[in-house]
């Protein structure tokens, strides 16, 4: 089963451990208002791709991982394609190469249960703690993304969490509170890092080229006060928090 491929980045060091081969891929159902690709969003699209092409790929640039680094599916939302990355991960994992899946875990299905169940690191995306928030900025709940962080919890699946800190969107003391008490203090044995990242425009420009308008135009990037006080309350609960 052939995989639809937006892009790739080589030597990346971003989107998990160690230098990386990250493949992006087409498709995402969350509408997140700051989307730096908005161009994976639709289903439609993409390089129809055979999996041993992404397999060679990553086997040529073997040498360059070291003992942490591996290969990324990104998207666009990974796991949309769930069906057609599970056989690609073993043959991944055949070569000695470690697999990381970026997703906002808001899909659910008996594939994607397998594919966390194979990954050796899952990025899971956090938008919002607040639902109503969440939907807002998403178009979907979050209900199904703290699912899948209980579910990694309870499979001893290891992952990170990640956070956009968007101005007004996502700032809120009481917002980085509430997701602090649910997930820090050590309730999530095998949450291993939180990243916090500052939020950026860099898709304002892809927005343009789609003649669409950018829907945060207008929203400040953050001060290094908000920044540093964004910081401070993710310490509070996590040890393993980072300014990314």
């Amino acid at each position: 089963m052939n995989l639809k491929v937006h892009s790739y980045e080589s030597l990346g060091t971003y989107d998990g451990p160690g230098i990386r081969l990250v493949v992006f891929l087409q498709g995402c159902p969350f509408r997140c208002l700051y989307c730096a690709n908005p161009d994976t969003i639709p289903f439609e699209g993409g390089k129809e791709t055979a999996p041993e092409e992404i397999l060679n790929m990553a086997i040529n640039e073997k040498p360059f991982f070291g003992k942490k680094g591996g290969v990324t599916f990104s998207g666009g939302e990974p796991t949309v394609q769930a069906e057609a990355l599970v056989p690609l991960v073993k043959a991944l994992h055949e070569k000695g190469i470690s697999v990381c899946i970026d997703t906002n875990g808001g899909i659910w299905n008996r594939h994607v249960k397998e594919l966390f169940s194979l990954a050796d690191l899952i990025l899971l995306d956090v938008k919002q703690f607040n639902r109503e928030k969440h939907l807002s900025l998403t178009g979907r709940e979050n209900t199904q993304t703290l699912k899948t962080a209980t579910w990694l919890e309870e499979h001893g699946r290891p992952f990170w969490m990640r956070y956009v800190l968007v101005p007004g969107i996502s700032d809120a003391e009481e917002d980085i509170r509430a997701l602090g008490e649910h997930f820090g203090n050590g309730n999530y044995k095998m949450l291993q890092r939180v990243e916090i990242l500052p939020y950026h425009t860099l898709g304002v420009n892809k927005y343009e080229s789609l003649g669409k308008e950018y829907p945060l135009k207008g929203t400040p990037l953050n001060t290094s006060e908000q920044l540093e006080r964004a910081k401070g309350l993710f310490q509070e609960y996590f040890d393993c928090a980072v300014m990314n």
